[in-house]
């Protein structure tokens, strides 16, 4: 009897112990489904082109040839591709990324009909206006905050007219207490100021997207210092383009609802 006892409890443990090993075999994949259920197979979104214009920011030491493991860049445009690719695979969206370094409101406009009117954008996304501000604050006065606006609002003519169905995303250019721009802070932080203001008004105007960059990273501040998240003032680290490239999907997803998970 206390043989039969022993065998019994020995089986008890053993069928417990093999179905503790299934589950733990298998939890990992009804986990994995469950954080990512997938998209609803709906029209609205297929093969949308989305299109990321600027400056240093998005150019991100993208490739300017084929090579597609490159064209993105590395910053927060490459995020939002990765992040968006990855979950509406179905959709078949396609992502370009036209920031050049140094780029002015100005120097978007000598190239936009080959880098904006001609790739036929269904999402345009820009964000534009550090190296405007800096220029400014550096004595030329052919980029003040007026400027600014006026070359802003004539990019932005010229694209609704050339484009009407095109979906803006307005972007307000950022700064944070780092470098030079620390050195400079009450200049740099009166005219970008200036300019994030130029951005929601015609945002408003256009019944764009607004995604407030400055606000994210000011809130950002009681998680670590300024540098951590950009690393000059200017350019962001790679937790800051992180930072962007949710603020960037969780504001963009409000309107644009087959993105929204």
């Amino acid at each position: 009897m206390i043989q039969n006892e022993k065998i019994n409890q020995r089986r008890a443990f053993l069928n417990k112990f093999i179905g503790l090993s299934v589950a733990s075999v298998i939890s990992p994949v009804i986990l994995t489904a469950g954080s990512y259920p997938p998209p609803a197979l709906t029209k609205e979104g297929e093969g949308f082109v989305f299109l990321f214009q600027g400056d240093s920011i998005t150019d991100g030491n993208r490739s300017r040839n084929n090579d597609w493991n490159h064209v993105m860049g590395h910053g927060y445009a490459y995020l939002i591709a990765s992040r968006l690719g990855y979950d509406f695979p179905v959709k078949n969206f396609h992502f370009f990324n036209r920031g050049i370094s140094g780029n002015k409101v100005a120097d978007l406009a000598d190239r936009w009909e080959a880098d904006t009117i001609e790739l036929k954008p269904d999402l345009l996304s820009i964000l534009i206006g550090i190296n405007d501000t800096s220029a400014f604050i550096g004595g030329d006065q052919n980029y003040t905050a007026d400027q600014y606006e006026s070359n802003y609002r004539s990019l932005l003519a010229e694209t609704k007219l050339k484009l009407p169905n095109v979906k803006l995303v307005l972007c307000e250019p950022f700064i944070l207490p780092v470098g030079k721009v620390k050195e400079k802070w009450n200049e740099y932080s009166a005219e970008v100021e200036k300019r994030r203001a130029i951005v929601r008004k015609i945002s408003l105007e256009q019944n764009a997207i607004l995604v407030e960059f400055q606000s994210a990273f000011n809130r950002a501040l009681k998680l670590a210092p300024a540098e951590y998240w950009i690393w000059d003032g200017i350019h962001p680290m790679p937790a800051g383009h992180e930072l962007m490239a949710r603020e960037w999907i969780n504001q963009v997803s409000k309107q644009m609802k087959f993105i929204k998970r």
